[in-house]
Parts: structure tokens; sequence; C-alpha cells
């Protein structure tokens, strides 16, 4: 069983930012497919690749990674992950915008360049302000979209390489954005030093990952696959960027993914003044332990507790005669439900916004994903919101179902059935 290994093994590897043997176990999620690798029903004769999902932690410097099973080319060439299907992820997109128009004095006559910038969600927002703006983005068929808004996206993985361009042709970053991509770089110290290469000496940078606080204090294990490469504390982000010439000034504290960390860097020899935000934020984590590999050595355990008290919640659903059904496909739903060995014998189907799911079968699980408006048709008593981190959203939005007594499920950070 995924889940049974011991809290020291033998080195794996070494740690991808300080070069020390990994032999630290976090938790073992045993071996799942790509968690977006969405399945045509066609071929499902196919077989399916799987890879190890098993996180370690570097006793050094305490950054929780993945090995490299896949390389991001694999991964991220052609993606199925489109940013401009939530509501609560635009407005939040668009409450940046406003924030950083105001805080920085972003007009016209500044540039704006985002990493990973998906389909232009983003990026609208200054464009429609009249922003000079840039994309950065390697899914071919994201970008794709992007450019059908007027983005302007160079399609190609980020480091040093890709920075040195920019700076090249003179188009570093006022704002430069790096939000949700910092964990998904296997070279972390490639992606970061270009990240200061690529910020003009007065410009500034953001930041956004989820905050390893979090995931350790909530049990957000589903957050964890193949495309998350690392998982990140403030004390060890702020190291990573002393290492490569940047200084962390401010940090924000933020609800997005279950909760996360919005960095704001510059240059060493920029300017900007420091707030009392970052020693608060890694007093707070001291204060839990993020520095103590016994902290991480609890975590597989109570990642094993969700997996029984889920599977013993969906067996009493079938066993009652009651109906469920999935909200959402998303990727951290694929690590959950292939962790939990949860198929369509207790969930039979999800729903997801995204047409570019529809129609297709979750990976491992191999459950159907339909469109949304099944659920009013088939009236089912319990809704499992897979990805709980938006559960407000899909709550307001699905409220329809209590007509019938319908419920809702969240599974993380434990099986809750919402009133």
């Amino acid at each position: 069983m995924p889940g049974e290994a011991s809290a020291n093994i033998q080195a794996v590897g070494d740690c991808r930012f300080c070069e020390s043997p990994l032999t630290e176990s976090f938790v073992d999620l045993g071996k799942t497919p790509l968690a977006n690798s969405y399945i045509d029903p066609a071929a499902i004769s196919h077989s399916e690749r799987y890879f190890p999902l098993h996180a370690f932690v570097c006793g050094a410097c305490f950054l929780v990674q993945l090995p490299a099973h896949e390389s991001p080319e694999e991964i991220f060439s052609d993606y199925a992950y489109f940013s401009s299907y939530s509501n609560s992820w635009l407005e939040h997109a668009r409450t940046y915008c406003s924030a950083m128009v105001e805080r920085f004095e972003i007009d016209e006559n500044a540039r704006v360049v985002e990493v990973a910038s998906n389909d232009g969600y983003l990026l609208q927002f200054f464009k429609e302000r009249g922003v000079p703006v840039l994309g950065i983005e390697p899914a071919a068929n994201v970008a794709e979209v992007a450019e059908s808004k007027d983005i302007p996206t160079l399609v190609r993985f980020f480091g040093v390489q890709t920075a040195n361009r920019l700076a090249e042709r003179g188009k570093q970053a006022d704002l430069l954005i790096a939000n949700n991509v910092l964990a998904h770089v296997p070279d972390i110290n490639d992606f970061v030093a270009g990240l200061r290469q690529a910020l003009r000496p007065s410009g500034v940078l953001t930041i956004e990952f989820p905050h390893l606080l979090n995931l350790l204090a909530e049990t957000q294990f589903d957050t964890i696959y193949h495309e998350h490469y690392s998982y990140l504390s403030l004390t060890t982000a702020e190291r990573i960027l002393k290492i490569h010439g940047l200084k962390v000034f401010d940090v924000e504290e933020l609800p997005t993914h279950g909760g996360s960390l919005r960095l704001f860097a510059c240059r060493e020899d920029s300017g900007h003044a420091a707030t009392t935000n970052p020693r608060r934020i890694m007093a707070a984590e001291r204060k839990a332990g993020l520095n103590r590999i016994d902290v991480y050595r609890q975590f597989e355990a109570r990642v094993r507790a969700v997996r029984q008290d889920l599977c013993n919640f969906l067996a009493g659903i079938k066993w009652s005669g009651k109906s469920i059904a999935g909200y959402g496909a998303p990727a951290k739903g694929n690590t959950l439900l292939n962790y939990c060995g949860i198929g369509p014998e207790l969930l039979p189907y999800t729903v997801d916004v995204s047409p570019h799911k529809q129609g297709r079968l979750l990976p491992g699980s191999h459950i159907p994903v339909l469109d949304p408006g099944v659920i009013a048709k088939r009236k089912p008593d319990y809704v499992l919101i897979l990805p709980w981190n938006i559960k407000e959203e899909i709550v307001g939005k699905m409220k329809f179902i209590k007509k019938w007594g319908g419920r809702f499920v969240v599974p993380i950070p434990e099986v809750e059935v919402l009133p």
C-alpha cells in the first residue's frame, strides 16, 4: 500500500536547490498517471503511464519536493488547464491587477511580463488599462487562446536563456509576475536566476504559491502531483531568492489554493523598503516546526487517516442506496481519487465546466467527466467537491441541489458534509 514507507530511506537523489542527499520521506502516494492526462474514451484500451508520487523533504533546507520522473515538456507542452474557467480565479486576477497598478504606479509607460501566463486570464486586465504586456507560456494550445485575446505570448519554457533573450530585446519587466509557477519547475535555481535577469533594476517581482504551512496544517496532500515539483515555505523560498540576488520586501497571505503566499521581491540593490510581514510569517513557520524534521515525519499518518475516512464515507453512501456525483475535474482531485483507490463504483461520474475535460475520463480512476447540467437531471443526494479550494464558488453556483435535499461534501482536511 502507498504510504507505508519508513521515514528515513536510502537517498533517491539530491535536493534540487541545495544538492543535499534526499533521504527523508514526506509522503508516499503510490503510483499515478500525470494528473492532467485526461483520457479520450476511445483510447481507453491504451495503457496509461504511471509514475511514483512520492514526496521527500530535504533535511538541510526543508524544501519538500518530488523527484522529476517526467519532463516539463511532456507535462506542459499540451495542457488541459485553462485559468479562465474559474470565476473566482478571474476575480482574483482582476483584484491583483488593480492593487499592483495602484501600489507601483503601473501605467502605459511600464511593461508587465507574466511567466506561465496560461490563457491570458490575468494579463487581459492590464491590457484593458493600456499597459504593455507580454506572456510566457510553454503550452502552445493554451497560448493560442491568449493570442486570440491579443495578448502577445512567447511559447517557451522560462529560465536564464529566455530571460537573457528578453533583456537583449529591451523587454525586461517593471512588474514581473510568477504566480503559481515556482512549484512547477524542476530546475528551480535556473528559473529564479532567470527571474532576476528578466527584471528591470527598479522592477518588482511577485510570486504566488501554496503555502507549505497550510499544506501541513490542513493535510492538503492532494495538492501533490507530478507537475508540482516543489512545495514551499516562505523561509525556504526567501533563501532561494536571496542566493540569486533577489530580496523579499513584503509578503501577503492569500486564501487561494487552500492558503497561499504572495511574495514581493526586487533586486538586492533596489530601493524597495521592507515591511515586517516576512519576519512575522517566518516566525509563524518556526513556531509550527517547519524547521524540524520530526514535523514532516508526522504528515503521512494523517494522510492515511483521510484516505480511510473518505473510502468509508463513499462506501456508506453506496450501501445505503443513496447517490453521489463529483463536482470538478481538477488535478488535485486526481491525486485524491487515485491515492484512495476510488473509481466509478464509488463515484460514478463528476462534472466540470471546462469543455476541454467534458467527455473524457479522469486519469487512473477512469471516472467520466460530464457537463454540469447533468446534476439537475440526475439529482444526486450528495455532491463531492473535488476542487475544495473554491468550494464557496461551487456551492453558490450549485445551491439548487438543496431543492431535492442534496448535500455538498468536501474531502479535505477531513470528510465534511456541509450544512
